[in-house]
């Protein structure tokens, strides 16, 4: 069984896209590295669901909903530098954003929705979602306050969803 996860996409990363106009692109991948500049996918898997998320003016959006096809490099992903300085992953430069670029990047292949900045999470949905973590224990989204996110920091990171908030986000993806 797959598991789905949030990924948070900061206000840079979602300008940067916004300015190369990839706005309604698919994106071909995402990055993971161990560097705290960027999320460490730990625990997924190809045919995991991520669901990248935006916190903009107190309110959460869904971005894109990528399943991960895999974690290897590819042709796709241009040569592996072979010297300080040299790009990490020039083939997929017109995603450098979402992680290209950072501190030890290892690259995360995904079939995706269209990047979007039009998809809120309703504001009863909010208090509703779950993460669990690998021991099984589960937490709420803190710092909600009539329907409004008031700090994103327990989106801040790489979670697994409960199946129940998993179903609840791919019902809001799929009838956008």
């Amino acid at each position: 069984m797959s598991d789905a996860f949030t990924v948070l996409w900061t206000h840079y990363a979602c300008d940067e896209l916004r300015k190369a106009g990839l706005e309604g692109q698919r994106p071909p991948a995402a990055f993971s590295g161990a560097h705290s500049s960027l999320p460490a996918w730990s625990g997924a898997r190809a045919g995991d669901e991520v669901y990248a998320v935006h916190v903009k003016r107190r309110e959460v959006f869904v971005v894109s909903r990528m399943r991960i096809v895999d974690r290897e490099r590819r042709d796709c992903c241009g040569p592996a530098p072979q010297a300080w300085g040299e790009r990490s992953h020039p083939g997929h430069h017109d995603w450098w954003a979402l992680g290209a670029g950072g501190c030890g990047a290892e690259v995360v292949h995904v079939e995706a929705t269209p990047v979007r900045f039009d998809l809120p999470v309703p504001g009863d949905l909010l208090p509703r979602l779950t993460w669990r973590n690998q021991r099984g224990r589960t937490r709420g989204l803190k710092y909600v306050v009539d329907g409004r996110l008031e700090r994103a920091v327990s989106l801040q990171g790489f979670y697994r969803l409960t199946p129940e908030s998993a179903a609840e986000l791919a019902e809001l993806a799929d009838g956008a």
